[in-house]
């Protein structure tokens, strides 16, 4: 799937386009992947695979947040705090049915523009639950923002293991928070100033699991963001569904820009995003 949009800002515009791709794999028989792409909202749910209606997880995720953050209106930041609380409340309600408990729960990764409150300009607000990722490219470096959310994660914050050992490692699905996994989610948040061109890679561990970062950037490179005939995302997946294809595959590629904003709009300190989420931090 392949989208543009324009998106009308103060004294100038947001252009974007994204390329969408969602495959089962090689293994699975359940696509538990869902993600939503269109201005200005750009995210992945990864329904907890474990877990019993992992597909549904995801999709009420991108449900709620599809319907609370309207296509073509730049949100404020906390609006999309609101959208991931009640995107929570709506993957809680699925273990409530039938008079049950059931376990339901999924990742959570995405972007959106977001425009002018009490906090920040018009900024992009990066935020994630789990192990589903975003990365930013610029034509020649990518850059992990998100932290993932695991249990790998900690022991190499720890000190425990290498990053190559973590894609490894016999516990690397084991992720540490997800969306409806407790009364309330706790998301990393934080904000990116909107200024001229920016691209965003959004994806499930599916990607990840069976390509490094290296072979992530070279596939964006050769079919470049804005991609061809075969549109980057698509290309992303089939990489990884030929590496293995050992989970569901999901890719979101997005490229934007931002002209004719004004100063303010184009800039702001980075205390704005402290303001939202204080100890989270991109991998700049």
């Amino acid at each position: 799937m392949q989208t543009t949009s324009v998106v009308l800002v103060a004294n100038g515009e947001a252009r974007l386009s994204a390329s969408a791709q969602s495959v089962v794999g090689m293994v699975r028989r359940v696509n538990e992947d869902s993600y939503l792409a269109r201005s200005p909202l750009f995210v992945v749910a990864d329904g907890m695979g474990g877990h019993e209606r992992g597909d549904r997880a995801s999709q009420a995720i991108i449900a709620t947040l599809d319907g609370l953050l309207p296509k073509g209106s730049i949100p404020t930041s906390a609006a999309v705090v609101e959208a991931l609380s009640s995107a929570n409340d709506a993957v809680r309600a699925l273990g409530d049915e039938h008079g049950r408990r059931l376990m339901s729960g999924s990742t959570l990764a995405g972007v959106c523009l977001v425009g002018r409150d009490d906090v920040t300009g018009l900024h992009w607000m990066v935020f994630n639950v789990g192990d589903s990722r975003i990365y930013s490219w610029d034509g020649r470096s990518l850059v992990q923002l998100s932290v993932d959310h695991s249990a790998v994660q900690e022991m190499v914050d720890a000190g425990e293991l290498t990053n190559d050992g973590a894609r490894r490692h016999p516990n690397r699905n084991i992720i540490t928070r997800a969306v409806g996994a407790e009364d309330s989610v706790e998301a990393d948040i934080w904000l990116l100033p909107a200024d001229g061109p920016q691209s965003f890679l959004i994806c499930s561990d599916g990607l990840t699991r069976d390509l490094e970062d290296e072979d992530i950037a070279r596939v964006l490179a050769e079919y470049g963001v804005g991609g061809t005939q075969l549109s980057v995302a698509d290309a992303l997946v089939d990489a990884a569904n030929i590496a293995g294809g050992g989970d569901n595959i999901t890719a979101v590629v997005l490229n934007c820009e931002v002209t004719g904003a004004s100063p303010d709009d184009r800039t702001s300190e980075r205390a704005g995003a402290s303001a939202i989420h204080d100890d989270t931090r991109p991998r700049l």
